[in-house]
């Protein structure tokens, strides 16, 4: 994903506030806490909510998602699909990425 789409996505995701993209971006990288009242986790859950499972990938490495992807966040999705779906991840995930320490 070049520059221009990963930003386009972004400002999509926050079509509702006006709060700047890069802002956004630098959040998902961890280089800021928040982006207006938007933390990492929260990013995540609603991006997870909006976007299909390619475009997540695009946007966060497998390790990442594996680390945003709590039990905690899953019960937040508002959809009871969507909670099934990305439990199995969950679990997919546990199973495929080691534990690193």
């Amino acid at each position: 994903m070049d520059t221009s789409e990963r930003k386009n996505i972004l400002h999509q995701l926050m079509w509702d506030y006006n709060i700047p993209s890069e802002d956004i971006d630098d959040v998902i990288k961890g280089k800021k806490i928040s982006a207006g009242h938007y933390t990492r986790e929260m990013l995540f859950q609603k991006m997870i909510e909006s976007y299909p499972w390619f475009t997540i990938l695009q946007l966060y490495s497998p390790a990442e998602i594996k680390t945003l992807l709590t039990s905690k966040t899953i019960t937040k999705l508002r959809s009871p699909s969507l909670r099934l779906k990305y439990e199995f991840v969950q679990q997919r995930l546990q199973e495929v990425i080691p534990i690193t320490g």
